[in-house]
């Protein structure tokens, strides 16, 4: 899905901004949002593609001035609500008040129906894909081409594996691209490494 928070390569927004040897938390409720996200993972009550997914359908204006933590405990409770463990408003008289929920979700999809495998050195493109749904490749990658340069282990396909319907595993390979044909007349020379899901990716021939 083309969502608000996919701001990879997005121009605007000047340089990133951090501070050195910052702390992990910087309030007791983000140690417990974070661990009670953790124990549901581990649980099985839900996986971390349909937890992404989640933040991912967050109200635009919700999720830019919401704190890490504030967009994690959002996606939790946004699962815990539609898996039947609580409902909006047993969340609501907790915090008494408003508990903002994502939105529902679109349909996933599954693993492409032909896809190959590749080699170092081979050239490939990104797949020119609209998806509803979940979906772990960048928008600023779609339709470029680049040029695989390692293999990494397989995993379940995300944009299936975030809606609970059947995922197979496949690799993701590291693509090298230049920065020139990311962002044509926008960019100084450089390399840009994506690790890209092999059902998003094509042989250029």
């Amino acid at each position: 899905m083309d969502g608000m928070h996919d701001l990879g390569g997005k121009q605007g927004f000047g340089m990133v901004r951090y501070t050195l040897d910052a702390p992990t938390f910087h309030a007791s409720w983000e140690v417990r949002a974070n661990s009670l996200y953790a124990f549901a993972v581990r649980c099985g009550i839900f996986n971390m593609d349909e937890y992404r997914h989640a933040i991912e359908r967050m109200e635009p204006r919700h999720y830019l001035a919401a704190s890490y933590y504030e967009r994690s405990l959002t996606g939790m409770a946004t699962l815990c609500v539609e898996k039947g463990l609580v409902t909006r408003e047993e969340l609501e008289q907790r915090a008494q008040g408003a508990f903002p929920l994502a939105a529902p979700s679109a349909a996933g999809r599954t693993n492409a129906t032909v896809h190959e495998r590749f080699k170092l050195g081979d050239r490939v493109r990104v797949r020119d894909d609209y998806v509803p749904g979940h979906v772990r490749m960048p928008a600023y990658i779609r339709g470029k081409t680049g040029v695989v340069v390692d293999e990494s282990p397989a995993y379940p396909f995300p944009d299936a594996h975030a809606h609970r319907i059947q995922a197979q595993d496949e690799p993701t390979y590291d693509v090298r691209f230049r920065s020139e044909d990311l962002w044509p007349n926008s960019s100084d020379p450089a390399l840009v490494h994506v690790g890209v899901f092999q059902s998003y990716l094509e042989r250029v021939t």
